[in-house]
């Protein structure tokens, strides 16, 4: 009898584990996200990748006006599953955009939004009073754009003064993305939190440069772009893992992720979310599904019933 009952404690004990995370103030029922820059402007698409397992989707990174972009050629692939994109931050402005999302219900919407001075992210968060949104994130890490994004996020007098006035603006929770300029990152991520921010983004795409060789010239219009997919995750990596080590704030990894391996990894190195956009040209939306499910099963298998216990565990000797 004692040996029958022995045989079953596995049963008795099995974890079901959960994919609830939160990020500071936000509450995600599924780790994993879109990121900005793709996908990213309509309601119809956003309605599908939710159902399609994201837990949240970041719009395109909006401004004050309508933006074209730049004209093509905009994107490259790169060796070992990377581009270099160079769009130009097209997007059709923050007003009209709030009228395209008016209806939504039930997808938890993250609007990315970009400008150079203090007065563009409070005109642009009082655009969206009438919408249902979870949370605002600041683009200042913009790699290909003039006088927005790294520009910023190189000056952190400037990010504070930004965060400062959009922190005022708005009750609903502000993440800040942080990328690799000219100047310290962490400068800006400390920056950011000085100034009451409620979570990072880590990182944005990478300046890069492709040539083409019979042409003799940069194969993109804008010259350089921004790198991303495969080719960055080892460096997102490093910093979510510099960030958590350092400061106390909630972080979304972002930079390469394309499997369940990599999302864990990001977990394990300090992110409570993260997000993905290129590994979409590739699996389409079944991508967060399958990341969902290779998630719950490895939390299956170590034993973890919810994404916070394995948040940074990296850092522990």
């Amino acid at each position: 009898m004692n040996q029958l009952l022995y045989s079953k404690l596995p049963i008795f004990f099995k974890v079901n584990p959960s994919l609830i995370t939160s990020v500071g103030k936000i509450c995600l029922d599924r780790p994993v996200m879109l990121a900005s820059g793709i996908l990213g402007i309509s309601l119809d698409v956003f309605n599908r990748l939710y159902r399609s397992g994201a837990g949240a989707v970041v719009t395109k990174s909006l401004s004050t006006e309508p933006w074209d972009g730049y004209p093509n050629p905009t994107i490259f692939s790169v060796d070992g599953g990377g581009w270099i994109n160079a769009v130009g931050l097209s997007n059709p402005g923050a007003q009209n955009f709030a009228k395209m999302i008016e209806s939504n219900v039930d997808v938890p919407i993250i609007v990315s939004l970009v400008g150079s001075i203090p007065e563009d992210f409070e005109s642009m968060i009082m655009q969206f009073k009438n919408c249902k949104i979870t949370a605002f994130e600041l683009n200042l890490s913009c790699p290909h754009v003039a006088k927005v994004g790294l520009e910023v996020g190189d000056d952190p007098e400037l990010v504070k003064k930004i965060i400062s006035a959009v922190k005022t603006s708005t009750n609903i929770p502000i993440i800040a993305k942080v990328g690799l300029g000219t100047s310290n990152y962490l400068n800006t991520v400390n920056a950011a939190i000085d100034s009451g921010i409620d979570a990072i983004t880590a990182i944005n795409t990478v300046r890069a440069i492709a040539i083409d060789v019979e042409t003799q010239r940069p194969i993109l219009s804008n010259k350089f772009g921004g790198l991303s997919g495969t080719p960055i995750k080892p460096i997102a990596l490093r910093c979510v893992y510099e960030i958590s080590s350092k400061y106390d704030i909630p972080i979304i990894g972002c930079g390469g992720i394309s499997t369940w391996e990599d999302a864990v990894e990001f977990i394990l190195a300090g992110s409570s979310a993260v997000q993905l956009g290129s590994a979409i040209g590739s699996n389409w939306i079944h991508v967060f599904n399958d990341i969902n499910h290779g998630i719950l099963e490895y939390m299956k298998r170590k034993g973890y019933s919810k994404i916070d216990e394995m948040v940074g565990l990296a850092k522990k000797s």
